[in-house]
């Protein structure tokens, strides 16, 4: 149905509210160059900082107290001005769900969208405008959505004809009503401002398909997408402009797009998750300079706890302060041997050993390797070690 109408069938909002996972709609081809492969870490469950700064930002100026979310994983200030970290999706679900407390789910979207300017959501912003057509910068963005949001969850789906390109979201989290309106309605409307911008001029979409039931007034949404082209109840949400809209050359630096891409990999594979609590005190650990090894004490302090209650904490996670000493350790020697020239007894010295004998006891435990394996392949390519596991002795 269109916007100024009112809907016939209430099946398709039915449906949206059992959530889009659950539609019975077979997925789409992501018109990528192919899916994202395995070298492009997803990091389900999480979301970048910038995509969580963005939503603590925008709940404050409409009115949503910040004493309500501070206290979720990952809205320490520390963690939510570094881009290294990425937030629990679940963090920000709830920021949405506060702000759909606050005000309508279509103005939640439109207040969002105001708050997005380019550049706002960093690296995928780039992915998108800096392509040789507005197309491919879809396409790289679709392929990075880790870069913006939880990969295991959102996904968008490209399809072609000679006439229209169709953009179509969706965000299979189990989400409320009117969260998942606003998120998937503001998900839809990143890309025309984004596309006027890059090609210089108003681009304005064919046609918007929503999967919520039409609000009692459209102003919002006409403000958000441009057009009063939209209808509602529709099974999947999407967007569609005229092919020659995306498919136009525009200005670009030759090369930046490929450097994007690299930059993209790299970033989502040196990032930080923070899931839990645990992933929160393993990240502070981590945290202290590398020629100190932590204290219980200082770990405790960093996290505005007594050394009992930081004790407590991990053994409601099923680990033990030893344990984690023990894997930190772990995994700084062999980063130190596989990546680093240092004498032997520097790296003992560093990581808390008396001499080089037990470095390499120590090595043979946790990998089931010699020292001079992990020498050699620090040698022959430069690369990390091999994955370890937790040492629970």
């Amino acid at each position: 149905m269109t916007l100024n109408r009112v809907p016939l069938t209430e099946q398709g909002c039915a449906r949206h509210q059992q959530g889009l996972s659950r539609l019975g709609v077979p997925p789409h081809p992501l018109e990528t160059g192919g899916p994202a492969t395995a070298d492009t870490p997803q990091l389900v469950g999480t979301t970048p900082a910038a995509f969580t700064r963005l939503n603590a930002i925008a709940a404050t100026r409409l009115g949503v107290s910040p004493d309500k979310y501070a206290h979720l994983v990952g809205m320490a200030p520390h963690h939510l001005a570094d881009d290294r970290y990425r937030h629990p999706a679940s963090t920000n679900v709830r920021i949405w769900e506060l702000m759909t407390l606050q005000a309508p789910w279509h103005e939640v979207s439109l207040h969002m969208a105001h708050h997005s300017t380019l550049g706002t959501l960093e690296l995928w912003d780039y992915l998108l405008t800096q392509a040789p057509t507005p197309l491919e910068g879809i396409r790289d963005a679709a392929h990075f959505i880790a870069t913006v949001a939880d990969a295991g969850t959102e996904a968008l789906h490209i399809e072609e004809n000679e006439q229209h390109i169709t953009l179509s979201h969706s965000n299979a989290a189990d989400l409320t009503d009117d969260v998942a309106s606003a998120i998937r309605a503001y998900a839809l409307s990143l890309f025309r401002p984004r596309i006027s911008q890059i090609t210089r001029r108003a681009i304005t979409p064919t046609r918007v398909a929503l999967a919520a039931r039409a609000p009692r007034t459209h102003q919002s949404l006409i403000q958000l997408y441009g057009t009063r082209a939209i209808d509602f109840c529709s099974p999947v949400n999407s967007i569609t402009f005229k092919a020659t809209d995306l498919t136009t050359p525009q200005p670009h630096a030759p090369g930046l797009s490929a450097l994007l891409r690299r930059h993209a990999k790299q970033a989502l594979a040196e990032s930080v998750p923070l899931r839990d609590w645990l992933d929160v005190f393993r990240a502070t650990i981590r945290a202290a300079p590398a020629s100190d090894i932590p204290t219980l004490r200082d770990a405790a302090c960093r996290m505005s706890l007594s050394t009992r209650t930081l004790q407590r904490r991990l053994e409601e996670h099923q680990t033990t302060w030893s344990q984690e000493l023990q894997a930190l350790r772990c995994e700084h020697t062999v980063r130190l041997l596989s990546s680093t020239d240092l004498p032997l007894n520097t790296i003992a010295g560093q990581v808390g050993y008396a001499d080089t004998g037990g470095l390499r006891r120590a090595v043979q435990r946790w990998t089931g390797q010699p020292v001079a394996a992990l020498r050699a392949h620090n040698d022959d390519s430069r690369q990390a070690g091999p994955s370890i596991a937790r040492d629970s002795s």
